[in-house]
Parts: structure tokens; C-alpha cells; sequence
């Protein structure tokens, strides 16, 4: 029975060990950067603070909605949120530039409070002479989220736990 039970183990371990590494396949990407490039001026606190274009693809089967977070970890005061929004629709493929700053989008895509205290996005906006890393982490999930317009980050990775099919991430910088 020992046997087994130690052979049932590294059969499981080797199934999870190739699952895990074909889950990775959903991707994020911008027509406005590349990732690890600088965000353009227009989609920063600088500019017209206008959220950048984004799309995705290599959706995973089964995905019934979709949320995001953007945030920048080299804030001075800790993890700074620059946008949370999520129940974006299973059909999505692609946010668009300049997503208005509603609580509830037409397509039923609800937005959460930012750092900034306001809902949608919020541009990079760095001390002088520092350069930020932004992180566009985009999650599909297999249901959509019960959660009220207007959550945080962290109600949001809350109620996405043990609901995310895979996760896809973009990185901008900004000076």
C-alpha cells in the first residue's frame, strides 16, 4: 500500500508539473509600449492621464470574466494602486485607450477605487528622478466576481482567490 501511495504521489506531482506549465499561455500587450518600455507621456499623471489600449489573447477555456489591477511597487509609501477593474465579459478581448472613470462601464465592467481614492484609472505621476515599474496584471476567472463597484485591490485578489484560470502581466516604466 506504501507503494502506492508513493507512486499515486509522483504520478499526481508529474500532472500538475505539466498543467501548471500550460496554464501560462494567456498574454497581455499594448499598442502604445512594449513591456519593460517606457509608457508614452499621454497615459501618465503628466499627460492626459488617459488609460493605455490593452489587449489580450490565449484566453483559457472556461473563462468567464476577466479583472486587472495595475499598480506600481517602487511607490516611496509602499505598493501604489493605479487601477482595478474587473467582471470585464468572458467575449472581451482588448480594453480600449481612454477607458471613462464610471464605477459601472456600459458592457457591465465594474471599476474599483484606486490610490488615488477615485475610481478607474490613474496615471503614473513618479517623484523627479526616479523611474517606476507598472504592472498590468490581467487575470481570467472561471465566474464572475460578486463584488459591488467601487472595491479595492484587496476585496479584489480576495474574491478572485481560487478562481483564477491563469494570469498574463505587462510591465511599463515611467520616469
Amino acid at each position: 500500500m506504501k507503494n502506492f501511495t508513493f507512486f499515486m504521489c509522483i504520478v499526481l506531482s508529474v500532472v500538475l508539473l505539466f498543467a501548471s506549465s500550460e496554464a501560462s499561455g494567456l498574454e497581455i500587450a499594448s499598442d502604445v509600449f512594449k513591456d519593460g518600455e517606457t509608457i508614452p507621456i499621454e497615459f501618465t499623471g503628466k499627460g492626459e492621464n488617459s488609460s493605455p489600449p490593452l489587449r489580450w489573447s490565449d484566453v483559457p477555456d472556461g473563462t468567464k470574466s476577466f479583472a486587472l489591477v495595475m499598480d506600481d511597487p517602487d511607490a516611496p509609501m509602499g505598493t501604489w494602486v493605479h487601477w482595478v477593474i474587473y467582471n470585464i465579459p468572458e467575449e472581451s478581448r482588448s480594453l480600449p485607450e481612454g477607458v471613462p472613470r464610471d464605477f459601472t462601464l456600459e458592457n457591465g465592467t465594474l471599476q474599483g477605487i484606486n490610490s488615488f481614492r477615485w475610481a478607474g484609472y490613474g496615471g503614473p505621476s513618479p517623484p523627479p528622478g526616479s523611474t517606476h515599474r507598472y504592472f498590468f496584471k490581467l487575470y481570467a476567472l472561471d465566474r464572475e466576481l460578486e463584488l459591488a463597484p467601487g472595491a479595492n485591490k484587496g476585496q479584489l485578489m480576495r474574491a478572485i482567490q481560487g478562481n483564477i484560470l491563469d494570469r498574463a502581466e505587462l510591465v511599463g516604466v515611467f520616469e
